[in-house]
Formats: C-alpha cells, sequence, structure tokens
C-alpha cells in the first residue's frame, strides 16, 4: 500500500519473539530497532500502528533452566521477561504491548487454532521413534539433539534443522546424535506424536508466497524447499514440558513453535482487551488491515511456511508481508565472546548512548536480507560526524543569536523561503525510504541536507555579521532559517532517534514533530535555551564496554573448563612445585548469604564468613545452585587469591568446585570444620 494514501491505515507491527532463556544482545537488537523506527514513522504518518511483541516461553530450555536454579519456570519466565523489557526500554524501543506465551490469551489461541486444523482434517497422528535421554530421563526436544546433518554432512548441529545448508529434518535423522543435556547417546523409543498437514497447503503457500509477501531473495530460496516437497510438520512434544497440553492428549503438549507465532496474535488481544480495540478488524479474513512481521532470516521457515499455513487453515487472515534481515556482525567478523564483541544489551547501555546504535543501525539498513557489520571504529565516526558535527551543529550555531538578538523568538520572516520549503517537499522522498525499509538511504538524504545547512550558515557566517553594527536583524533572519532547517532534519530524524527529537521538541517549544508538523514555518516563534542534544563517541568508552564484555565471558567459562570425563578426554595440567602449591592458602568458610547477580547468567554473589572475617566472591555455580539451597553451608575457598575487580564488583577469592556434564559440585569439608581453619 502507498505511503502517501489520504486515509490512516490501520498497521499491525510484530518482531520475532524473544526467547526468555538469555539476555538480549546487539544481535537482537538490530530487529526490534529496525521495526521500532518503521513504527515511529507510521504513527508520524497519523497511521493506526500497533506494535506487539512476548516472550517466548515454552520449551524444555526453560524448564530445565528454572529446574538448575532451583525455580519454577513461571518464576523465571516472570524475571526475563522484566530484564528484556528493560533492555528494550533503554534502546527507546516502544511496543504498545508486550505480552508472553504463558498466557490465558495464546492458550486460548493455540487451541482454537488447533481443533479449527484438527476439525478440518489438517492434523495427523502416528507414531514415531524418538530420542530419549536415559540419564535425565525426558524426551529430547530438537534443539537438544546434537549431531552430523544428514544432508550435508556438517558436524555439530542442531535436531531441527542445519544452520550450514538449512535443511530441516527429525532428529531421528541426524548421524551419531548425543544429548546436549547429559552428552549421553540418546536411546530411540516410540512415542505417538501430532502432525500438521503442511503438504495440504502447498498450492495456497506457493501462491502466497509468489504473491510478493516475502523479499525476493527469500522467495527464491522458499521455493527451493517446494521443489525437494513439504513434510508434515512435528507438533506435539511429550511430557515432562513446559508449554500448554492439547486439547484430548494427556501428557502431549503444543511444540515451542507452535504456539510462539500464535503469541502476535494473544498479545495483540492483550492490547484490545486493555483498549478497546477490535482484533477481528485486523486478523479475520478479507480485513482491510495490514499485518507485518520482522523477523531474522534463520527462522523464515516457520514464518513464511508453517505460519501462513496455519493461519489459513485456521480461517484467519494471512500477513500483509514477512519482512526479513540479516545477521549482525561486529567489526567484520561474527560476533565473539572471546574477542568481547558478543555484547549484551545491558553491558551497551553502561557505557554508550542507545540512540548511537539506533542510527548507526538505521544508517546502514536497507530492505534486504544481507547482514549488518557493526563497524566500531566507523560507528564512532559515523555517529560523530553526522548527527554531532552535521545536524546538532546547526542549532547549536544558531540558537545564541536567537537568544542575544531576538529576545528568544525567530523572525517573523522567512529570509531563505525556496530553501526551507526544498527542505519541506524532500520529507516525501524521504517518507518512501521509510515506507520501503531502505533506512539508510533515507539517512544519506537527510545527511544531504544537512551538509546544505552547515554550508547555508557557513557562507553566511552569523557570528562575524553579528560584529558589525545594524546588521542584526540579518543575523536573526539567517540563525532562523537554521533553526527552521534543523527543525525540519528533526522531524526526519524523529523515528531513528526519538529520545534526541524529544529535546529538539522541547527546545523548539513545539508540540509535535510528527510527519505533517514540518508543513508550517516557524516564525516570530519562541524557542528555549539551547542544550547539548548529543554528546560524541568516546573511543574509551567503547574499549571499555569490549573489556566488559571480556570478563563476562571469564565467569561463563569457569562453567564449561571444568574437568569433562576420564583423564584421557581432560589430561591433567603439567606438574607444578610443592613451593607453588604451598602458596596457596585454603580456608574453610561458612556462606552467609547467596544471591543472584543481575545481568549474569552464570554468576551468584556469596558473602563468605572466615571466622570474624567476611570475604566477598562471584562464583560460576548459578546453574547448579539455588542461593537458598547454600546459605549456612560450609566450603573451601582461595584465600590468598588477588581481588579481581569485575562489572558486578570485586571478587575476593574463589570458591572450589569440581564439575562435569553432569553437574557442578561445591567442595564440602567434613562436618566439625570451623570458618577460617586452614586446610592442610
Amino acid at each position: 500500500m502507498s505511503n502517501t494514501a489520504s486515509a490512516p491505515r490501520k498497521i499491525l507491527v510484530t518482531s520475532a519473539l524473544p526467547y526468555a532463556n538469555g539476555a538480549i544482545h546487539l544481535g537482537h537488537l538490530l530487529e526490534y530497532i529496525q521495526t521500532d523506527i518503521w513504527v515511529r514513522f507510521q504513527k508520524s504518518r497519523g497511521h493506526e500502528c500497533h506494535y506487539v511483541c512476548a516472550d517466548d516461553a515454552h520449551g524444555t530450555a526453560i524448564m530445565l533452566r528454572a529446574e538448575q536454579e532451583g525455580i519454577t519456570s513461571e518464576a523465571l519466565i516472570e524475571r526475563v521477561s522484566r530484564e528484556h523489557q528493560q533492555d528494550f526500554a533503554h534502546f527507546g524501543v516502544a511496543f504498545d504491548n508486550y505480552h508472553s506465551t504463558h498466557s490465558d490469551e495464546n492458550r486460548y489461541f493455540s487451541e482454537l487454532i488447533y481443533t479449527r486444523l484438527r476439525d478440518a482434517g489438517h492434523i495427523a497422528t502416528r507414531d514415531i521413534e524418538q530420542m530419549y535421554d536415559p540419564v535425565k530421563g525426558l524426551f529430547l526436544a530438537d534443539r537438544f539433539i546434537k549431531g552430523t546433518c544428514p544432508k550435508c554432512g556438517a558436524d555439530d548441529q542442531y535436531g531441527d534443522n542445519c544452520e550450514a545448508c538449512s535443511a530441516t529434518y527429525t532428529p531421528a535423522e541426524l548421524i551419531d546424535p548425543v544429548s546436549a543435556i547429559s552428552g549421553a547417546t540418546p536411546e530411540v523409543r516410540s512415542s505417538t506424536h501430532y502432525f500438521f498437514k503442511l503438504p495440504d497447503f502447498a498450492d495456497f503457500l506457493e501462491a502466497w508466497i509468489r504473491d510478493d509477501h516475502v523479499q525476493p531473495q527469500i522467495r527464491n530460496k522458499l521455493m527451493e524447499w517446494f521443489e525437494s516437497g513439504l513434510n508434515e510438520w512435528d507438533i506435539s512434544r511429550d511430557a515432562p514440558y513446559f508449554g500448554f497440553e492439547i486439547p484430548d492428549a494427556p501428557g502431549k503438549y503444543f511444540y515451542v513453535w507452535l504456539d510462539a507465532p500464535i503469541g502476535y496474535l494473544a498479545s495483540f488481544k492483550h492490547l484490545c482487551k486493555r483498549e478497546g480495540l477490535d482484533f477481528d478488524a485486523y486478523w479475520q479474513k478479507g480485513s482491510d488491515a495490514e499485518v507485518y512481521h520482522f523477523i531474522g532470516k534463520d527462522i523464515v521457515y516457520f514464518h513464511a511456511l508453517f505460519w501462513p499455513a496455519m493461519l489459513h487453515g485456521a480461517n484467519f487472515r494471512t500477513p500483509t508481508a514477512v519482512n526479513c534481515h540479516g545477521f549482525v556482525t561486529v567489526n567484520g567478523a561474527k560476533m565473539s565472546k572471546s574477542r568481547g564483541t558478543f555484547i549484551k544489551a545491558s553491558t551497551y547501555a553502561e557505557y554508550l548512548n542507545p540512540e548511537y546504535l539506533r542510527y548507526y543501525f538505521a544508517a546502514k539498513l536497507t530492505s534486504r536480507v544481507d547482514d549488518l557489520d557493526l563497524n566500531l571504529e566507523d560507528f564512532a565516526q559515523r555517529v560523530n560526524s553526522d548527527l554531532v558535527g552535521k545536524v546538532v551543529n546547526i542549532a547549536s550555531r544558531c540558537a545564541g543569536f536567537i537568544k542575544k538578538l531576538g529576545g528568544g523568538r525567530l523572525s517573523a520572516h522567512c529570509a531563505e523561503p525556496e530553501m526551507v520549503a526544498r527542505f519541506i517537499a524532500a520529507g516525501d522522498a524521504i517518507a518512501e525510504d521509510f515506507e520501503a525499509r531502505e533506512f539508510g538511504r533515507a539517512m544519506r538524504k537527510v545527511m544531504e541536507l544537512a551538509d546544505e545547512a552547515n554550508t547555508y550558515i557557513a557562507d553566511a557566517e552569523p557570528w562575524v555579521l553579528a560584529k558589525q553594527e545594524g546588521r542584526e536583524q540579518q543575523v536573526l533572519d539567517i540563525c532562523s532559517v537554521g533553526v527552521n532547517l534543523f527543525r525540519q532534519l528533526m522531524v526526519y530524524l524523529a523515528p531513528v532517534v526519538p529520545s534526541m527529537a524529544e529535546s529538539a521538541r522541547e527546545f523548539l517549544k513545539l508540540d509535535t514533530l510528527d510527519w505533517e508538523s514540518r508543513q508550517k514555518v516557524l516564525l516570530d516563534h519562541e524557542i528555549a535555551k539551547f542544550k547539548p542534544l548529543m554528546t560524541r563517541v568516546e573511543h574509551d568508552k567503547i574499549d571499555a564496554m569490549i573489556a566488559t564484555s571480556k570478563e563476562d565471558l571469564v565467569e561463563e567459562q569457569k562453567l564449561k573448563e571444568t574437568p569433562k570425563g576420564p583423564l584421557a578426554d581432560d589430561p591433567i595440567a603439567p606438574e607444578i612445585a610443592f613451593d607453588d602449591f604451598a602458596k596457596v592458602d585454603l580456608r574453610i568458610a561458612r556462606i552467609g548469604s547467596a544471591e543472584y547477580v543481575e545481568g549474569a547468567d552464570k554468576l551468584l554473589k556469596l558473602t563468605l564468613d572466615l571466622g570474624g572475617e567476611t570475604r566477598t566472591v562471584f562464583a560460576g555455580i548459578r546453574a547448579a545452585y539455588a542461593p537458598e539451597a547454600l546459605e549456612g553451608r560450609m566450603t573451601v575457598m582461595v584465600a590468598n587469591l588477588a581481588p579481581r575487580k569485575m562489572r558486578f564488583g570485586v571478587s575476593e577469592g574463589m570458591v572450589l568446585a569440581a564439575g562435569s556434564d553432569e553437574g557442578i559440585y561445591l567442595l564440602s569439608p567434613d562436618s566439625g570444620a570451623e570458618p577460617g581453619q586452614r586446610v592442610k
């Protein structure tokens, strides 16, 4: 639909649901920032646009992590949801509703869609041979089995799809499978499973895909899957499983990928109930509303095949478009924990302005599925040059003269009406770029205008004229034009840097910076005292962010590097002299308190009693122990280890633990030991 349509459009927009089992990182943020910019643009144009999302809260991974932490799955997903929403808020991602797939609405729609598909003959049941972990005592979800891809031979692939060749398969087809949970070789056991008969919708899907609902690159990839034939989709999992039980099928649960996209409907329904919106006006067949999904290219199979087929078969409308993006690389390489470039959203926000990242992503985003490289040197240079050196510079150069010569009011007439009119007219082409998700092209046009505005001010030299008697009005006229040009730029940048735009709106004393507001030239208009709208990127902050990300890795690797299996697989380290060992002061310590460390997935903060002295130690044992289970327990610590400064505080020692694939085991002395005693 054209973005120049006069009547307001009804638009529903979603981003993929983040999994409630880990922190948001910069790779995730690309999608949410891209979506948020597009949504803010639509709202600026006056359209009725709703942006909903939710945590993807079901599955084996959630259940196992909650078990490791000694809490319920419900408590885990509630905590992670708070963390996710805090991260999104830091980056200006403004959802109209953020929900959870573990909700009454999602249960309702999951059961409704399933029963409609079942009653229409699109569900099949049959016994399948399924992988079973004899150590953990559960059937293994696809993502908890690893092995060699049966299609291309790539090693270390998960049990549902190959990251090397994008093939999909069942876990039973993997070559040399192992349990990713325990490392045990899975046993093959028979179980009745429920299947969605995707081949029933082959003709519909092929027509839908060819009808411009996906990007050309994605369409071409999907057509390859049709050539090899569509398979029925396994939509059930056996207990124990954290999710929704399938109606009339005790002990069988909906596979997480069935109810995850249904979470879009559930979150919107939750918003409809709160705001009094008409759900059917968006989701019934024949609706004139628009529905857009923004996703990563790695989950296109679910969103462009399973999802539209499920909706169509259950008598709901299908998406207007599924918009895919590529992955984020950092400094030309895959995000790396060892290099400190696997950066969590919370870590970034601790050191840098989130709007730097919003602008940089916008400046590089296209409508294609290409990967985006976050080059940190280019990142600093581009933000400093464009936002600070060009855009903010216009306002800072002009505001003081207006305050001094005009009493804070702009000139009553426009000295450069043709230039201002050209800036206003440029908004039409920029709007077309935003609509088409060609954000990079839009930013280039905005910065070309900023260059023109700066050239105008530099050539006019108001600071020189201000020193000449009788030129006050001319200076005021020039600077008033400058402020009007700045105002146009901020209208175009507002979807990208909303916080900076809000500060600009306050400086300009305007009610709004929406798209149409730019049509009215500011004449005899009062402005506020200028305050810096954006500071420069500092390279030492980038360095500190990278260093902190590496520190996170050190703690995570304490778990990964614990001994695994026999000595042949984990040889003893090189010999040390007795004198070297004698330097290590091992002491008995009582764990006085233990608590989770916010922002750290692996750490617990322990307060240790050494008998008259207390120490704080950060230990990578969170996966194995709930804090309350440790309090009062005796353990052994290295008491003379040099304190180590971490992002979360100073760690004043180290507790001793042994570990294997089966878990981590904190060392404990026999009964009778007292805090402070030396281990000999």
